[in-house]
């Protein structure tokens, strides 16, 4: 499933830097991509065994990273390197998140399209022999990981408030607080 972390020949001779020294601090390199433009930029995303990842996780792999690219740069011109955490829509790259996330909404694009479309929205079934299954409309389809361009979680604003509802809902505990007194002038 490397394709899914990678889409480019630069980005593989990248990953093949970084990746054994990331995963030495204890992360894992979620997707690389490389968008040469006027302002090009550099963009790893890691995650850390499914945990938070933190701004000084970030911060110090970008360290590591500049200068292991220092040393053997495959980039010819200068961009900026960005690190970050896979957010909320993180992208699914690895066998193991299509396990993990079973049960989320997700969205797949496909390199082909297949029965009239490229990309499907659905609930994540799993994966089953090289297959991610997806429920779309009250049926199970199939789509073989060589046939995925792009996938990730799909999780909408709706469906965080609808969350943030049934939470308000229940009773606030007031001994969790401190108390404060305000002065009135």
């Amino acid at each position: 499933m490397r394709h899914l972390v990678v889409h480019t020949v630069i980005e593989e001779k990248i990953l093949d830097l970084i990746e054994a020294p990331i995963n030495k601090m204890g992360f894992e390199v979620v997707r690389i991509r490389y968008l040469d433009k006027s302002d090009a930029s550099l963009q790893i995303m890691i995650d850390q065994n499914n945990n938070k990842v933190e701004i000084d996780d970030c911060a110090n792999i970008s360290t590591t990273v500049s200068t292991l690219l220092d040393v053997d740069d495959p980039l010819s011109q200068s961009y900026t390197l960005e690190v970050s955490s896979p957010g909320i829509n993180r992208p699914l790259t690895r066998k193991k998140d299509f396990q993990l996330w079973e049960g989320y909404c997700v969205k797949i694009k496909t390199y082909e399209l297949i029965s009239g479309r490229k990309t499907f929205s659905g609930v994540l079934l799993g994966i089953q022999n090289e297959e991610i299954l997806i429920k779309m409309m009250n049926k199970t389809i199939g789509l073989h990981v060589d046939w995925i361009n792009e996938a990730h979680l799909s999780i909408s604003m709706e469906k965080i408030l609808q969350n943030n509802k049934k939470e308000k809902s229940k009773p606030i505990n007031l001994t969790k607080f401190d108390n404060i007194e305000i002065e009135k002038s």
